[in-house]
């Protein structure tokens, strides 16, 4: 072979490794209609996770934040039981969710390979691609604010160097090909494997290719982690903004209707749930940049959405007329709207329902006449009566149906409401009860419990939460799954 450096002459394992290596990577670039993807043999892969350590090396990451995992897939009955490997990174999607999802437009699909690139310099920390993506791929790293991924090592590709994980590969297991776009939409169930989310949730474009022996048990092969799930992390800010901006457009709908002079109190709860929004961010100083992304994010529309209601809530109060007040109501239930969609996205199951949407406009409908009949504007205690006996049902129903839903996510959330959630879940149903009898006599103390019962439902929304992602190891060193 006259392209063999001359230290491999003489030595057929060396040379035959060295030719192996050059056909990991193409030797031309994508045509039109064509892009760069990953293939994966879960045959070859022997789970050492080189891979991993090579993509950190190359990407400068802590050993915490992985944009390469290996995971471990099972099926059979002993004697006749297999375990396989599973090594991922991002998918470089035809119809990328983290791209279409991001409010600041961080994320843009290189026309000429497909890499689906982030711009960290641009991107404001908000995490919302980590809830779109179904293979649990961008991660943020607090240290530095922002999230990161998998670009295919875009510079050593262009560099005619083979991107890391596939260089440190010592069985070739794997390796960057070229897909044809347009038949790949035909036929993409090649990206399907035990183990990993639907290719169809943002048409991955990494291939997959199953052992022969998988094949007899391939729909009794399962993720080793499916049973390990713990709470994820309650975002207080979030958790503050959802509350008391649902809470401010009730109140707005109800000033209304009754012509009550509280417009200044609901424009000011309007504006500290606003204030604690940013809090959230990994890099709070560039919330500015979030509404650019207008025309497919949904968290754009939120940011737009509500600085119209709380400019209207302002104009509300100042001329104290109940068109004012229904024009502010208008633009806060269009900016609730806005948030459930946030959230009702394909990566998280338990997010993604009308139950969703139901769930934040019932908080409106809860605590905005509460308030107000606390401080005597109104008199009637029915709406807020109506709206907290909705409230008990659907948290009961919601949990019954996550129990037995066909979906594993879905399933998983309501172990975690039955386990490590329990307490809160019990606490929120009390909280409900204690309000609503307490609401007829004791308007002001109904509010207090009204308020507390939905700050824990939205702290229950964010932990109980389980995402879709590509199946994780069995163990780590620290006992979590990876």
């Amino acid at each position: 072979m006259p392209s063999v450096d001359l230290p491999l002459l003489g030595r057929p394992d060396l040379v035959t490794i060295a030719a192996a290596r050059v056909a990991l990577t193409p030797s031309r670039l994508p045509e039109a209609g064509e892009q760069y993807r990953f293939h994966f043999d879960v045959e070859k892969c022997i789970g050492c996770k080189c891979c991993v350590v090579a993509c950190n090396e190359q990407n400068g990451n802590p050993a915490a934040i992985n944009w390469r995992r290996v995971g471990e897939i099972e099926g059979g009955v002993f004697p006749n039981a297999q375990r396989w490997h599973l090594s991922m990174g991002c998918n470089h999607c035809v119809e990328p969710s983290c791209m279409l999802g991001c409010p600041v437009e961080a994320y843009s699909k290189d026309s000429l390979t497909g890499i689906v690139d982030h711009n960290p310099d641009q991107c404001i920390g908000c995490q919302y691609c980590t809830w779109n993506c179904s293979y649990g791929v961008p991660q943020f790293n607090p240290e530095r604010g922002v999230v990161g991924k998998c670009d295919m090592c875009h510079s050593r590709l262009t560099a005619g160097a083979q991107p890391a994980c596939v260089n440190a590969c010592p069985s070739g297991a794997i390796a960057i090909e070229i897909v044809d776009i347009g038949a790949w939409r035909l036929a993409p169930d090649n990206g399907n494997a035990p183990g990993l989310p639907a290719v169809t949730d943002s048409l991955s474009t990494t291939r997959v290719t199953m052992p022969r022996k998988a094949a007899e048990l391939f729909h009794a092969i399962s993720r080793v982690d499916t049973e390990r799930v713990q709470p994820e992390r309650a975002h207080a800010s979030l958790v503050l903004l959802l509350v008391l901006i649902q809470m401010a457009a009730g109140a707005m709908g109800v000033i209304a209707l009754t012509g009550s002079s509280a417009a200044w109190l609901a424009a000011a709860i309007a504006i500290v749930a606003l204030a604690a929004a940013p809090m959230h961010l990994g890099r709070p100083i560039h919330a500015h940049r979030a509404w650019r992304g207008w025309k497919t994010s949904w968290l754009s529309r939120e940011v737009l959405a509500f600085g119209l209601f709380a400019k209207a809530a302002l104009a509300a109060a100042w001329f104290a007329t109940p068109a004012a007040a229904a024009a502010a109501c208008l633009a806060g239930l269009a900016g609730i709207y806005c948030s459930a969609r946030i959230y009702t996205v394909p990566a998280r199951p338990a997010w993604n329902s009308w139950l969703t949407i139901a769930d934040f406009y019932l908080t409106a409908f809860t605590l905005g006449p509460a308030l107000l009949l606390a401080l005597g504007a109104i008199s009637t205690p029915l709406p807020s009566l109506l709206a907290l006996s909705a409230q008990f049902t659907l948290a009961v129903y919601r949990r019954r149906s996550f129990e037995i839903s066909p979906i594993a996510e879905r399933r998983s959330s309501a172990r975690l409401l039955d386990n490590q959630l329990r307490r809160g879940f019990i606490l929120r149903l009390a909280l409900l009860a204690a309000a609503t009898i307490a609401l007829p006599r004791y308007p002001a103390a109904a509010f207090l419990l009204a308020l507390a019962s939905e700050l824990e439902s939205r702290v229950l929304f964010f932990q109980s939460v389980v995402g879709k992602s590509a199946a994780s190891a069995f163990l780590t060193p620290g006992g979590k799954a990876a």
